[in-house]
């Protein structure tokens, strides 16, 4: 997706810069990289700087960043959309609906990098400066402690305190609840099963949760479905 819409616009002063949250270790996430093989710029971020820098709470999520430095949009879910929730947990089927919806909110997405990729301030998709401010979610103190805590956690584990570690991990996911990157990263480093990857079992406990609340929050461009795509569990 994104190594097609590169292809086709890069050639109009475009970049983009993917940034792999992986906690667990270069290794992990660089097989999946060196499966994709992008040809636009790869990072591996393991310890969260730049989720933090700019308030990132899950993945994938993206901030439009102009020629001058200066943020176009704040972060905002880059495409995705909570019809996934209605997946087949058995099979991981959608229903031909849910997808469709999904497929849109992807192509709505990408649309819109590109109209701002070739059109930049003319895109009606870039915001002006006080729109950014209107959209832009800053850091409260308790984001920040949270973001602490979970730093701290990770420095323990890294040298070999892994019960002092988990505590802190746990400190900075109840301390910061809404952001799915913190969960799923103390998850990871906690819970890594016989085959390597992270167990997941609460996972989907924790999304039913969320009841009609959204995942994925939708962006705020043109065309971009609202429709929840699912029926939340009571």
């Amino acid at each position: 997706m994104w190594q097609a819409l590169y292809d086709e616009v890069k050639n109009e002063d475009f970049m983009i810069i993917a940034v792999a949250e992986e906690s667990r270790g270069n290794e992990t996430a660089k097989e999946w990289l060196d499966l994709a093989k992008p040809s636009y710029v790869t990072l591996i971020d393991r310890e969260h700087h730049v989720a933090d820098l700019y308030n990132m709470v899950n993945v994938p999520q993206a901030v439009w960043i102009d020629e001058h430095g200066r943020i176009v949009r704040p972060a905002e879910t880059a495409g995705s959309h909570d019809a996934w929730r209605s997946m087949n947990r058995e099979d991981m089927s959608m229903p031909e609906e849910s997808t469709a919806i999904a497929a849109k909110a992807q192509k709505t997405y990408m649309d819109a990098v590109r109209d701002w990729a070739i059109n930049g301030t003319m895109s009606k998709h870039a915001f002006n400066s006080a729109q950014v401010r209107t959209h832009l979610a800053l850091p409260t103190e308790n984001v920040a402690l949270a973001n602490t805590n979970f730093r701290l956690g990770f420095y323990l584990r890294e040298h070999g305190q892994v019960e002092e570690g988990d505590k802190f991990l746990k400190i900075a996911v109840d301390l910061r609840p809404e952001s799915w990157n913190l969960y799923r990263q103390a998850m990871n480093l906690r819970e890594i099963g016989p085959n390597g990857f992270a167990a997941n079992e609460d996972f989907f406990a924790r999304v039913d949760a969320l009841g009609a609340g959204r995942y994925y929050p939708p962006p705020n461009i043109e065309g971009f479905p609202t429709e929840a795509g699912f029926v939340p569990v009571s």
